[in-house]
């Protein structure tokens, strides 16, 4: 596109065309500066539709330095060749009007639209009204990307704009009615539902798409009205249903709790109960206080009269205590004596006692020792007849030689089999220890294959759980059936496991060997079709290849690094190897060192080899079936996760035999240790015989022995008591003198003893004498002291009575402030409250001179604290009875009660509120569909016409899945543009670029004579046409944007077809541009109409 430095182009309506002419005349453009044509140019008023657009202007705006277009009342075409400035009329359509900047397409900014190099561009938009043209001007400055906004010349908002081109139905955001050059594509893009929108705005009245939106709002709150109320009605059905569960459980509460608030009321009543008791028992108090005050003083008078009658008797008692003391002196003085006499004669009598005594201990000694003396005679007698009846004893020392000799024999014989037992349990212990060892042996081996099963488990569950069945049911196959590979593989070094992984892949390292075709297919059948388990199985060959020797042999390929072939790796079951021969050749694959690697080339071509292992690589050599050329890849080796470890079967084998022969061994030991115990016993127990019959035998040869021993001992013992004894009759006759003795010198102490107590009797007459005058003093005193004491004790009992019944008033009086106190704190009542009459049943007095009064609420209620306490009793263990309620299943029963109440509430109002959307949705759904649906049939009719026109088929109509849904309405246009296919709906992706614009214009035709907007505007959209539906749908267009009472029309095009039909209410806007155009003030339209004719009149006659 060319950038001249000025550009001037001035369209400007010319003299319509005739239809089929190739006349020029009307390429005439006009230039103006004014910002008004003159009214010559202008076309009459009554052609033009309210809001149609009667003139633009444009400086500096993109390419123009100063523009002014004249368009005509119905059809404009605009001419002009590409980078003219066409479209840049259509921009400062929309611009001027107040439409977006990015909706053109081209740019964010307004900015943007100002001619690069100035800083400042102007926009001005005559719109036609009955009332007076209205001019709008945008005045746009690049710096501050602002844009300043004129209504006839009078500086004004844009938002005020935007109101004044709306109140004209002018919508320039609409691509039903606004079209621009680089929007031509997104029309087809447009959903059904954009496209019902933008027709809505376009040609409905201006009330329905209003109703539309409102249906789309009020279906919107009716679907929030209908998931609120059915939210609410199920939450409101569990909070009933959740109350109801509740509700016993309340019901009970409140029944406990007005048991406890009659607890709370009898407890409020009895401190004014007990308050009243003590109240009275003070006053009683009080009362036998005084009495007893006055007692108190009588006996204190009462005390004095005795008390100087003792006190005289005292003084009398006095003398009269002196006088016996001196008798009681006498007294002691002649009984002393009588106490000496007394035991002289006591001593006597136990001389003559202790004579008497030896005489009979004499006399029973005397006796016993004969009784001793009889029966050692009797005890020799028996001894004697028992020695001459014992037995010869001579002939049993070779009996008892004999049974020694037989005992020294069976305990040699007991020796050697204990020692053979001390041998056998030797023997069974070190059998036990090398079980031990051998057991743990195994049991680590049972360690290592149980890692390998987990390894099995944590990876193929289902493979594991096949392995468990299996083990279970190997009484169902006939022939060997092996475990997965990866659990009877046995790795001899564990380091090379990561070439067996790498080379056998994981799908045949979990999979079962069988050798039997039926066994596998019964294993199957158990376990993948009854078990659902996914596992896989193969089948060892019937030949066997676990020997079969390599083609090459590994001494060959040493000097190349290889050391082993896969097979020499690993021990497994002959199947299994068999397997693994067969399928992957395993004992053809060397394995090779970080020296193979070095030299791969050379190993490569000299051997031959298919497949090669190095250190860390795998190594696959292939020949081409067409060049023979070697071609070889090489691989990582993965690391080993399942072989690692390694379980020796060999050694185990061995072991389990060693472990058999040690069972073996312990069961012979056993069964020799329990024949050696038998025979031991055996030998003891006749040991034990012989010893017993020893034990008799050596007890009869001692008997006589001890029989003559005992005989001399009791001999000598008679001999010994004979010594001993005494003359009885001589100790009896000494015995008698000296107790004869002992009674003369007793008789005259018993004399002198006489006298002594007479004396002493005498001497107690007179002391009694004087005891008896002093008793009857005593006695009165004591009488007069009796009573003064029983007046005194009188007197203390009632002093301490007085002070008791005084301490108990202060106390009774203390208590019953505290319990006014306490009674007026259960009320609530101030200390200086008077109490309410309304709470008094009585008014009972207290000390102070203070009323007090229980509260008429305790009417009704027991008066005796015993009666209180009982109902007090009965209530609480009726309150105790209801356990287990808990005070929040209240709380929350009521707050759910009241939560119940508010959401039927709100569920009334929301039902109430939802019915109202329903009648609105229904009232304006009549007013919007009815009208909708003619309209739509209007534009399917034109539509169909036009389609039908160019023998093409088309058809538009509303579309909706649900009625109900209205923001889902939209309008649906299909089409068909040729006889063999079917109807299709018009999208971006079915249709061709020619076949999209062709709907889209006749599309936009349709809407031409039903359009209530002022005018339209579509900028090349015939650019993908081929010239058949140029050429028919311009005819179209011309046809009818040209009629009568149709809206402004504005065509825009770089170039037209040859031939084409023209209307004398067309107008054709040629747009031209270039360096040597002439400034606009300088064009003459007369003259260059005159030199048009010229050229068109002089070409026949050349």
């Amino acid at each position: 596109m060319a950038t001249p430095s000025r550009k001037t182009t001035t369209p400007s309506p010319l003299a319509s065309k005739r239809p089929l002419s190739t006349d020029l005349s009307s390429e005439i453009p006009s230039k103006r500066k004014n910002s008004t044509p003159p009214l010559s140019l202008l076309p009459s008023s009554g052609s033009f539709v309210e809001g149609s657009i009667v003139r633009i202007a444009m400086e500096n705006f993109l390419t123009y330095d100063v523009c002014e277009v004249s368009p005509g009342p119905h059809l404009n075409m605009i001419i002009g060749a590409n980078g003219t400035g066409k479209s840049s009329i259509v921009c400062a359509i929309c611009l001027g009007l107040a439409g977006k900047p990015a909706f053109m397409g081209r740019a964010d900014k307004v900015g943007f639209f100002v001619k690069r190099g100035c800083s400042k561009g102007m926009v001005e938009i005559e719109l036609f009204r009955t009332s007076g043209n209205l001019i709008i001007t945008r005045e746009i400055d690049v710096t501050k990307n602002q844009s300043f906004w004129f209504i006839n010349k009078r500086s004004t908002t844009q938002k005020v704009v935007e109101e004044q081109v709306a109140a004209l139905n002018i919508q320039v955001g609409n691509l039903c009615q606004f079209l621009p050059q680089d929007k031509v594509g997104e029309f087809a893009k447009l959903s059904k539902i954009e496209l019902l929108e933008a027709t809505e705005k376009s040609i409905g009245p201006p009330e329905m798409h209003r109703y539309h939106c409102e249906l789309k709002n009020f279906r919107e709150k009716e679907k929030q009205l209908e998931t609120s109320c059915k939210e609410k009605t199920e939450y409101l059905e569990k909070m009933v249903q959740r109350n109801e569960r509740y509700k016993q459980d309340v019901e009970r509460f409140y029944e406990r709790k007005r048991h406890l608030d009659l607890i709370e009321m009898l407890e409020a009543k009895r401190p004014w109960v007990e308050y009243e008791n003590v109240r009275q028992e003070y006053e009683g108090v009080k009362l036998a206080r005084d009495q007893v005050k006055e007692e108190v003083r009588k006996l204190k008078e009462g005390q004095i009269p005795i008390t100087n009658r003792i006190q005289e008797i005292e003084r009398e008692r006095h003398n009269m205590e002196a006088l016996i003391k001196g008798k009681a002196t006498n007294i002691k003085e002649t009984s002393q004596k009588c106490k000496q006499k007394q035991e002289l004669i006591e001593k006597k009598d136990k001389n003559i006692e202790d004579l008497q005594q030896e005489l009979i201990v004499k006399q029973n000694a005397e006796h016993d020792l004969q009784r001793r003396i009889s029966n050692a005679r009797k005890m020799i007698e028996d001894l004697q007849n028992e020695l001459k009846t014992a037995e010869n004893c001579e002939n049993l020392q070779p009996q008892i030689d004999a049974i020694t000799n037989d005992l020294r024999r069976i305990q040699d014989e007991k020796g050697l089999c204990e020692g053979e037992i001390i041998d056998k349990r030797r023997e069974r212990e070190t059998l036990e220890k090398e079980k031990q060892n051998v057991d743990g042996h195994i049991t680590r081996f049972d360690n290592l294959m149980h890692q390998k099963e987990d390894k099995l488990r944590q990876r193929f569950r289902d493979t594991y759980d096949a392995v468990l069945w299996l083990r279970n049911n190997r009484d169902k196959f006939r022939q060997r059936v092996c475990e997965p590979i990866m659990l009877t593989i046995n790795m001899k070094d564990n380091k090379n496991a990561k070439y067996v992984e790498n080379h056998i892949p994981s799908n045949d390292l979990r999979a079962f060997v069988f050798e039997s075709q039926e066994d596998m297919e019964i294993f199957l059948r158990e376990v993948r079709d009854n078990k659902k388990l996914r596992v896989n199985a193969v089948m060892a060959p019937r030949i066997s290849y676990a020997d079969k020797a390599p083609s090459r042999s590994l001494n060959e390929l040493r000097q190349y690094g290889f050391f082993s072939y896969l097979r020499e790796l690993f021990d497994a079951p002959d199947p299994v190897m068999s397997y693994l021969c067969c399928q992957y050749h395993i004992h053809e694959v060397p394995v090779g060192t970080e020296r193979t690697r070095e030299r791969i080339e050379r190993v490569i071509k000299e051997t031959r080899l298919r497949q090669i292992y190095t250190a860390e690589e795998k190594y696959v050599v292939k020949t081409s079936f067409y060049s023979n050329k070697v071609i070889s890849s090489n691989t990582s080796l993965k690391v080993a996760q399942f072989l690692t470890v390694t379980v020796d079967l060999e050694q185990r084998r061995h072991l389990e035999e060693q472990l058999k022969e040690i069972n073996r061994k312990l069961q012979a030991v056993d069964s020799g240790l329990i024949a050696l115990r038998d025979t031991n016993k055996h030998l003891e127990h006749k040991d034990n015989e012989l010893r017993q019959k020893k034990k008799e035998l050596l007890d009869r040869k001692t008997k006589k022995r001890q029989l003559e021993q005992k005989l001399s001992s009791k001999l000598e013992s008679i001999k010994l008591m004979e010594q001993d004894s005494c003359n009885l009759e001589e100790e009896e006759r000494k015995t008698s003198t000296k107790i004869k003795e002992l009674n003369v010198q007793k008789a005259k102490l018993v004399t002198e003893l006489t006298n002594l107590v007479k004396i002493c009797t005498s001497l107690h007459m007179q002391k009694v004498d004087l005891i008896l005058q002093n008793t009857t003093m005593i006695s009165e005193k004591n009488k007069l002291e009796s009573d003064y004491v029983a007046a005194s004790s009188k007197l203390r009992v009632t002093e301490q009575q007085f002070v008791e019944l005084d301490e108990n008033r202060l106390r009774l009086l203390q208590k019953c402030k505290e319990l006014m106190k306490r009674a007026r704190q259960v009320c609530n009542l101030r200390a200086e409250q008077i109490v309410p009459q309304e709470y008094q049943t009585q008014v009972p007095t207290i000390p102070n001179g203070h009323n007090s009064s229980l509260p008429m609420a305790f009417q009704d209620l027991p008066n005796t604290l015993d009666e209180i306490d009982a109902l007090l009793t009965e209530e609480r263990s009726r309150a105790s009875c209801f356990t287990g309620l808990n005070p929040t299943v209240v709380e929350e029963y009521a707050k759910r009660e009241k939560e119940i109440e508010q959401l039927t509430e709100e569920l009334k109002k929301k039902r109430a509120e939802l019915d109202t959307y329903r009648e609105s949705i229904s009232q304006v759904k009549e007013r919007w569909l009815n009208p909708l649906k003619e309209l739509v049939e209007k534009i399917n009719e034109k539509f169909s016409n036009f389609f039908s026109s160019m023998q093409c088929a088309g058809e538009v109509d509303l579309h909706t899945e649900n009625e109900e849904d209205y923001d889902k309405y939209g309008i649906r246009i299909r089409v068909k543009f040729r006889s063999s296919t079917q109807l299709h709906e018009l999208t971006p992706h079915h249709q061709s670029g020619g076949e999209r614009s062709v709907s889209t214009m006749l599309y936009l035709m349709a809407l031409q004579e039903l359009n209530r907007c002022p005018f339209r505007v579509v900028d090349e959209i015939n650019q993908g046409m081929d010239p058949i539906n140029e050429r028919r749908v311009f005819e179209m267009v011309v046809n009818t944007a040209c009629k009568e009472n149709t809206s402004q029309y504005f065509f825009i095009t770089p170039k037209l077809l040859q031939n084409l039909p023209y209307s004398e209410k067309m107008t054709v806007l040629f747009v031209y541009n270039g360096p040597h155009m002439l400034e606009p003030n300088r064009w003459n339209l007369k003259a260059f109409q005159r030199r048009r004719r010229r050229i068109t009149f002089t070409q026949p006659s050349q």
